[in-house]
């Protein structure tokens, strides 16, 4: 039997710089439903890397940084003769996309002491410069699929 195909929804673009992956990046922020809360942090989170970054577009910087934590190989889980096998694989477009806003959400989130747009700012800062605990996360997944590859013909 075929399994279901998942519907894709449109995802509006943010009002301020009418960027759908910002409009998507809010979605990934937001917690409980709570959309303005996380748009006021975008935006607040928006104004402090102009500030601290000292550049005319924010937006730019942003997709610069999630150029950075964007992984081009991960490993998955594949049962092979009862053994299970970490098989590396080429991620598709759209997930490297959503892992690299959940993981600069995720090392945003584990930092304390701050506001979070304040912390988001910061992360979204470093990983633009090819460093930062998103910019970690991706290496590590690199390099699990890079210590995989003996089994690389059980991709699928």
């Amino acid at each position: 039997m075929r399994r279901k195909v998942n519907i894709k929804h449109e995802i509006r673009p943010d009002a301020t710089y009418a960027s759908v992956k910002l409009g998507k990046f809010i979605n990934y922020i937001m917690e409980s439903g709570k959309k303005n809360v996380a748009r006021s942090i975008v935006d607040d989170c928006m104004k402090q890397i102009k500030e601290k970054a000292k550049v005319e577009n924010p937006l730019e910087l942003f997709e610069t940084a999630l150029k950075n934590t964007a992984p081009a190989m991960e490993v998955r889980s594949r049962r092979v003769g009862g053994a299970n096998y970490q098989v590396p694989r080429e991620v598709r477009p759209e997930r490297k996309q959503s892992l690299s806003m959940k993981w600069i959400v995720e090392a945003a989130r584990s930092k304390k002491g701050k506001p979070i747009a304040e912390k988001l700012a910061d992360e979204i800062i470093a990983a633009s410069k090819n460093e930062g605990e998103a910019v970690k996360k991706r290496e590590n997944v690199h390099k699990m699929a890079e210590a995989n590859k003996a089994f690389a013909h059980f991709a699928w």
